[in-house]
């Protein structure tokens, strides 16, 4: 187990991409804590975990808002002293042609994706220091951080500045031993993408930009977010790693 004895903190971790990686945490022998806003999804979630022999627990707070962060990181280490791992899940899209953004869309894109990557991170950061714990710190942006797709300026935008936030970090953090690298998947399968992949004619034109001709399953992108958590990327920081059948190469 790659991952035993580590404590990790995954936001948006109730659902999908964060979900996939909190249950494969758990099984390479962390402790998972998964953040978010729905305390239903998120007991699930913990319950699914719980009954395949892990260990989870369940934290309720809403990334965009410093109070609530700083209280549940403060929980958290109360109730396991450290956080060795941090996995900056959360995160909005909501597809709009750039002149039908609206400055409340605008805002909450940046809040969510952007700003809330930034206080979790801080807020992990200053716990790691105070203990002297050489952590992992992964910002899950995507491949609309390295290439635009249409209807989603603000949504790419805060998916590229995750990437540069991410590479700034690895150079100020890399001198205490803590580690900062940026995921970026492709079209993964989630409850958000469901709609556009139950849309037969829909996905049949999307998969032309897919060499692999697949959509992604979370897992795949846990597969990742372990090798980036564990000692086996230990020579790493400030790098982005790419998990998109192949799609960057036609965005781009």
């Amino acid at each position: 187990m790659r991952l035993q004895g580590k404590v990790a903190l995954i936001t948006g971790g109730s659902h999908g991409i964060g979900q996939g990686v909190a249950i494969q945490y758990a099984r390479e022998g962390a402790k998972v804590a998964i953040c978010g806003r729905g305390q239903a999804a998120l007991d699930e979630t913990v319950q699914l975990i719980t009954s395949q022999g892990g260990t989870a627990k369940a934290y309720t707070a809403d990334v965009c808002n410093k109070q609530q962060v700083d209280d549940m990181i403060a929980s958290l280490l109360s109730d396991w002293g450290s956080i060795d791992i941090l996995v900056n899940n959360a995160g909005i899209c909501d597809p709009a042609p750039f002149l039908d953004i609206t400055e409340e869309s605008w805002d909450r894109h940046l809040e969510i994706n952007l700003k809330g990557t930034f206080l979790v991170s801080q807020g992990v950061v200053r716990s790691m220091v105070e203990q002297d714990v050489q952590g992992s710190i992964i910002h899950m942006s995507s491949v609309n951080g390295l290439a635009a797709e249409a209807d989603q300026v603000h949504y790419n935008s805060t998916k590229g500045a995750m990437i540069s936030m991410g590479m700034s970090m690895a150079l100020e953090l890399a001198p205490l031993g803590i580690r900062v690298n940026s995921l970026c998947p492709g079209f993964i399968e989630t409850r958000l993408t469901k709609p556009m992949i139950q849309n037969a004619p829909v996905i049949a034109q999307y998969l032309r930009t897919i060499p692999m001709n697949r959509v992604g399953q979370p897992e795949e992108i846990a597969t990742a977010a372990v090798f980036l958590a564990s000692d086996d990327s230990r020579y790493m920081t400030g790098q982005t790693l790419v998990i998109d059948g192949g799609q960057l190469i036609k965005l781009s």
